[in-house]
């Protein structure tokens, strides 16, 4: 035998020797062992559940707050701090998928195999421990026999030995008959016998019980041991190797798990203030110029005024108050609102128009699609007359052509708009105070200024009476409703309105989505002012039309 095998041996032995008359809490402890691996087991699976508890919560907590189609917060993600949040949400989501890895292999490499494991661990052990007792057993029954034959031994002695005396003492006795006796003396020669034939037996059974009880103890219960202490050591290196898994299992998932949270951080590096201080710029910048200065009006000399188009803009007093909504375009609305967008102001308007372009773009691009996919279709019917009629496609390509031509003559209407929003706008403004000027060339008194066309004037006049009449046929917008200014804000832009802190002011628009409610003071002031600098009362039962003076 190699030193090995020796060792092996010499340890099987130790632990026989150690445990020969401790069976049965042998048989206890490795039942013990059995438990301790079922609750092990058990433990590992209730692991994997909360794993996967985790990773579902997180994934719908991912969900969540993930971009809607067609939502408000679209329009969000343009900035870096919405675009680094969702990039946060996505790696939230590969997050959790890290953690439903280890949830499954948790499931299939250890708590799979120890389920398996633990049925094949009980049935050997029951084999091992039914070999024990059957042994033990035997060996019993062959204590047994051997103490019954030496009962019956002993036995039969002191029986023959009784004969012998009761024999010894008729043989003395001159008064008895010689046929008692020999009959004693048979009865003695007997006894003898039968106790001969116990001694024999008893020697029988003596021999098989002293082989069986070696066989016992040095060949099957040392066997027995060998292999429920091989059992029981398997037990223990499953457990080691389930708990060695246990742990490699997550250290598998940790370089992904550490490239989700770099991703994360990448995420919240990528979040650039200035350029989403820029964005906001661009998203609600209105394309309208600061007012100029208010020119010099000299009263002292008989002159004509000449009024340039800044100063008729910011001008104070009556004349101002008068002209006000003649000058800004936005403050005068179709009662029905329409799709070219002209209640915004330029920027936010070409903006609109070009969105609304790339959709309707977008759908002419489907529609040809399709055209180009049917077209193909009947082409292949064509060729195999078999596989459909190529009459069939028509309809459906006559209505896409006719939905085309309908996208495009939209999309052209739109092409053209976007160029006209500040020019159009521009132009108004611009008639209106060429037509004030024109008008103002007469004197506050009524007589006329150094112009001596009074044909001209006249001509002017009545030109200015028109577009007046043009811009003010519309009646004023009832109020919805008032609101009351948080900050002050000065309404130096074309259309917009000054405003007080605490001042109380009738809205007459909300904010359509631009930042901007339109509201009016009284009569002659009215604009936008930003939505976020007042607070709105809402109310159905509001003033629906200012009391003018």
């Amino acid at each position: 035998l190699d030193y090995g095998m020796l060792h092996w041996l010499t340890f099987s032995l130790m632990f026989f020797c150690s445990l020969q008359d401790q069976f049965d809490n042998l048989e206890k402890h490795t039942q013990w062992g059995i438990e301790f691996l079922e609750r092990y087991t058990k433990f590992v699976k209730e692991r994997s559940e909360i794993e996967l508890s985790y990773a579902k919560q997180i994934r719908n907590l991912s969900k969540k707050y993930q971009l809607k189609k067609n939502s408000k917060e679209e329009e969000e993600f343009k900035y870096t701090t919405s675009r680094a949040f969702l990039m946060t949400l996505n790696e939230l989501n590969d997050y959790a998928g890290q953690h439903e890895v280890i949830a499954e292999n948790l499931s299939t490499q250890i708590i799979a195999e120890l389920s398996r494991y633990t049925q094949e661990l009980k049935a050997e052990r029951k084999s091992h421990f039914h070999d024990g007792r059957r042994a033990q057993q035997h060996i019993e029954n062959s204590w047994k026999q051997l103490e019954s034959s030496k009962r019956r031994f002993e036995r039969d002695c002191k029986e023959a030995d009784r004969a012998q005396h009761y024999f010894d003492k008729m043989d003395a006795d001159i008064n008895v008959t010689k046929a008692d006796v020999e009959k004693a003396k048979q009865q003695a020669q007997l006894r003898h016998q039968i106790a001969e034939d116990s001694k024999n037996e008893y020697l029988t059974y003596l021999q098989k019980f002293n082989k069986d009880q070696h066989e016992h103890y040095y060949t099957l219960i040392p066997h027995i041991f060998q292999r429920i202490q091989e059992m029981e050591e398997r037990r223990v290196g499953r457990v080691r190797e389930s708990m060695r898994v246990y742990t490699e299992v997550e250290h598998k998932v940790l370089p992904i798990v550490s490239k989700c949270l770099d991703g994360m951080t990448k995420a919240a590096e990528s979040i650039e203030p200035k350029m989403d201080s820029k964005q906001v710029v661009e998203s609600y910048k209105s394309g309208f110029e600061p007012p100029g200065d208010v020119e010099f009006e000299d009263y002292s000399v008989s002159m004509k005024r000449a009024v340039s188009e800044s100063s008729f803009l910011n001008a104070r007093g009556e004349s101002r108050r008068r002209s006000r909504s003649k000058l800004w375009p936005l403050l005068k609305r179709n009662k029905v609102r329409q799709e070219d967008y002209s209640h915004l102001p330029p920027e936010q308007r070409r903006k609109k128009l070009q969105a609304k372009l790339n959709d309707i773009n977008k759908d002419i691009q489907k529609e040809m699609d399709q055209r180009d996919a049917l077209t193909k279709m009947k082409d292949v019917y064509i060729k195999n007359p078999h596989l459909g009629d190529p009459d069939s496609i028509d309809p459906r390509l006559e209505e896409i052509t006719q939905s085309l031509e309908k996208l495009q003559l939209e999309a052209h209407k739109f092409e053209v708009r976007p160029s006209q929003v500040q020019s159009s706008d521009t132009f108004k403004i611009n008639l209106v105070c060429f037509t004030y000027c024109m008008s103002s060339a007469h004197s506050p008194d009524g007589s006329y200024t150094e112009d001596p066309s009074t044909e001209t004037s006249m001509q002017f006049k009545s030109r200015s009476t028109e577009f007046d009449e043009e811009f003010d046929e519309e009646e004023p917008l009832p109020t919805i409703g008032t609101c009351k200014a948080l900050y002050p804000f000065e309404g130096q832009n074309e259309g917009t309105i000054s405003m007080a802190e605490g001042e109380m002011l009738y809205v007459i628009e909300e904010d359509k989505g631009d930042g901007w409610t339109r509201v009016r003071r009284n009569e002659d002031e009215e604009g936008y002012v930003p939505t976020s600098y007042i607070k709105l009362f809402l109310d159905t039962n509001a003033k629906g039309a200012m009391t003018y003076i």
